[in-house]
């Protein structure tokens, strides 16, 4: 097999995926991103549909705006969130479909372990 030269990646880039991963290492805010994704919401939206306290859910709310995974734009009294960049969904579910696969891995040779160790 020939050898791959590995290629050189600036650290500082390294440092800001890690910190994108980061911020989407939060549960709260996956479900705030899944709430966001049939539109913009104000905050008392996103509240009901997350059941996130008031506080802690404007402190996500800071974290994905800051990160720019957020937009947010003042209405009246409102500020109303919403997804900048929808491609944040088709890297959601890469993840998830790879999660899902993992798990069904697991289950199946749990499955055909207990089967291998059964006496009854």
């Amino acid at each position: 097999m020939p050898k791959v030269k590995p290629s050189k990646v600036d650290p500082a880039i390294l440092a800001a995926v890690a910190d994108y991963f980061k911020v989407l290492s939060e549960v709260s805010r996956l479900q705030i991103l899944t709430c966001l994704k049939s539109g913009a919401k104000n905050v008392m939206e996103i509240s009901e549909a997350t059941g996130l306290g008031q506080a802690n859910l404007s402190k996500h709310l800071k974290v994905l705006y800051q990160a720019g995974i957020l937009s947010r734009e003042a209405k009246g009294t409102s500020a109303y969130y919403e997804i900048a960049d929808p491609m944040i969904f088709e890297f959601c579910e890469l993840a998830c479909d790879r999660v899902a696969e993992r798990a069904e891995q697991q289950a199946a040779s749990l499955k055909a372990l207990r089967s291998k160790t059964s006496v009854f």
